[in-house]
C-alpha cells in the first residue's frame, strides 16, 4: 500500500497497477462518473469503464455532462464500451453500480465474481489497511455474498430528468469519497 499524502488524499498508484474497472448497464452515466472520479484521484493508475448492455462508441449525454460539471469533472473523450472478458481479467477490482451488474458477472463471467462488488458494498465493507487491495477484496467473499438492491443500487437516471442525473452524481461522489482511499494498492 502506498503512503498517503499529508492531506489524506489517495496516494498516486504506480502506472503498472492493475486497472480499476467500473461497470453499469450502458456505460453512459454511472460508471462514467465513478471512473472519472477514480482517474482524478489516481492519475497514474489505469481506470476503465464499461457496460453490460452497450451501444458502442456513444458519448455522454448532455444530462450526464451537466451532472459531471457539478463535480468539476468532464468526460469529453468518453465513448461507451461493451464489457469484455479481457476487461475483467485485467482488473484489480470490478466496481458495479447495481446488483444486476454483479449478477451479470456471476452468471457470465464467474471467474471475476470474487472481485466484483457494488459501490455501496465496497463503501460499507471494504477495509482500509496495510494489506494489498487483492487480499482485502478476497476477504469479502464477493462471489457468494447475498445481494440487496434495496441498499446496494445506485439508481440509473437514464430517461429521467436532469435532477435525476444530478442526484446520481452526488450519490456516486459521496460513495467514491469513502471508497477511493480504500482502493489504494
Amino acid at each position: 500500500m502506498s503512503e498517503r499524502p499529508a492531506d489524506g488524499s489517495p496516494a498516486p498508484a504506480p502506472a503498472d497497477a492493475a486497472p480499476l474497472l467500473f461497470i453499469c448497464t450502458g456505460n453512459a452515466t454511472r460508471s462514467v462518473i465513478a471512473g472519472v472520479l477514480a482517474a482524478r484521484a489516481y492519475p497514474a493508475r489505469p481506470v476503465r469503464t464499461a457496460g453490460t448492455f452497450v451501444i458502442e462508441g456513444q458519448p455522454v449525454s448532455w444530462r450526464t455532462r451537466r451532472a459531471l460539471e457539478t463535480l468539476a469533472i468532464t468526460a469529453d473523450a468518453h465513448r461507451s464500451t461493451q464489457l469484455t472478458a479481457e476487461h475483467l481479467a485485467e482488473a484489480a477490482v470490478v466496481v458495479a453500480l447495481a446488483c444486476e451488474h454483479v449478477t451479470y458477472i456471476r452468471r457470465n463471467h464467474p471467474e471475476a465474481a470474487a472481485k466484483t462488488a457494488t459501490l455501496h458494498r465496497l463503501a460499507r465493507d471494504l477495509a482500509d489497511g496495510p494489506a494489498p487491495l487483492a487480499e482485502r477484496v478476497a476477504g469479502l467473499s464477493l462471489d457468494t455474498v447475498p445481494l440487496d438492491p434495496a441498499w446496494e443500487d445506485v439508481v440509473d437516471p437514464g430517461g429521467g430528468e436532469v435532477e435525476d442525473y444530478l442526484a446520481c452524481a452526488a450519490e456516486i461522489d459521496g460513495l467514491m469519497a469513502t471508497v477511493l482511499p480504500r482502493l489504494d494498492v
